[in-house]
């Protein structure tokens, strides 16, 4: 019997793009074409979480499939080791062609230098930092949505390049793994739509949003002047991300996921690190040759190299678990992030959060309680 044809494999991650924030998962804000398109024609485990809902940890966890601080990231500025084992590796010692294109947010980097902007933009990730990447051309981070710097295999000094951040990213790998003959794992990642979404987001026109029941009416003027800002970015991002799928065989197995969400004024809070819904859950759809479908099963970014390896090897792959777990193992202090370290556990129908001493902090009935608004703890 001959041996199934290895596929072309290729994971789609942005950064804060919450789950709920999809057409095709009922938000009436959303914009959102091209993933809707991707969606019907894909698994969607719409129960998916991030393991940490902050990037550096997020990132480590999905590409060792280690959650973090055992990975070697405890705090938001610690570097993924050059010694860490990451799906890269394992992939090339497949046979695999591997690349990477975009952020990358886990290189050691200047704590004391401005988050947003040029120096963090520009600061160059050595070879050895790359995560096992044959091809690696991105940047470590920056925030800036429009005009990236990139450097890399084929770019050894940080070159700037004119346009929105999704369209040269996602054009640039288009155009690379096209060309490549053997069979290929790459990873395109994306900065949008994390802030500031007052960036400008190709073009599109930011309009009124409707704000869900569990956003106070204190959060609400702010939560409405940033959710216009981060629906331009999903829209123009999904634009992006139609044309890079376009590009491909549609035989490629596709992954559209992002490393965490964002609170914007749920609860009274804003951005992430906190574990309620709008932050830990994330879109999460896989395009794999099988029918449109649902899965309730509680997949975690920290499962993707799992899960890719059963695909290289023509397997399939099936949650063991009846729940995932989520943590923050160190705060960021960073404005309006969460200002504990917290761990616990979800599924479908439960959540339950403990402080690091092990205290209950929050519980919820997801089932009943999807918005989160009694906390079982206090009840």
């Amino acid at each position: 019997m001959a041996s199934p044809v290895a596929p072309n494999i290729l994971w789609i991650v942005t950064t804060q793009w919450r789950a709920q924030a999809c057409g095709y998962a009922g938000d009436v804000n959303a914009h959102t074409p091209c993933i809707d398109a991707l969606a019907a024609q894909a698994v969607n485990y719409a129960q998916a979480v991030t393991p940490h809902p902050f990037g550096p940890f997020a990132r480590a966890a999905m590409l060792t499939g280690v959650p973090s601080p055992e990975n070697g990231v405890r705090d938001y500025y610690d570097p993924l080791s050059a010694d860490a084992l990451t799906i890269a590796h394992k992939m090339n010692d497949r046979g695999y062609a591997t690349a990477f294109f975009g952020k990358w947010h886990l290189a050691e980097r200047d704590r004391y230098a401005p988050l947003i902007g040029e120096v963090h933009a520009r600061m160059v990730v050595p070879p050895e930092a790359r995560g096992g990447f044959g091809f690696w051309e991105g940047f470590e981070s920056g925030f800036l949505l429009n005009n990236p710097w990139l450097h890399g295999t084929r770019l050894p000094e940080p070159v700037q390049f004119l346009g929105y951040q999704s369209d040269v990213v996602c054009e640039r790998a288009a155009e690379k793994i096209t060309g490549i003959s053997q069979p290929w794992f790459a990873v395109v990642s994306l900065e949008a739509p994390h802030p500031p979404y007052d960036a400008s987001a190709s073009g599109v026109k930011r309009g009124p949003v409707v704000l869900p029941a569990n956003v106070p009416e204190s959060a609400a003027e702010q939560a409405r002047r940033e959710l216009a800002g981060y629906h331009a970015h999903i829209e123009a991002t999904d634009r992006a991300i139609g044309r890079l799928l376009a590009a491909l065989p549609d035989d490629v197995v596709v992954v559209f996921t992002s490393v965490h969400g964002d609170m914007h004024g749920a609860h009274g809070l804003f951005r992430k690190g906190w574990p309620h819904e709008e932050s830990v859950r994330v879109p999460f759809l896989v395009r794999n040759g099988k029918a449109e479908s649902l899965s309730d099963e509680p997949v975690s970014l920290v499962d993707l190299p799992a899960m890719t390896l059963a695909w290289a090897g023509g397997r399939e792959w099936r949650c063991e678990r009846d729940h995932a777990v989520i943590s923050m193992p160190s705060v960021v202090a960073l404005p309006h992030q969460c200002d504990r370290v917290w761990s616990g556990v979800r599924s479908a129908k439960k959540k339950k959060i403990f402080n690091a001493d092990g205290s209950p902090w929050l519980e919820f009935d997801l089932e009943n309680d999807p918005l989160e608004k009694v906390n079982l703890v206090q009840g």
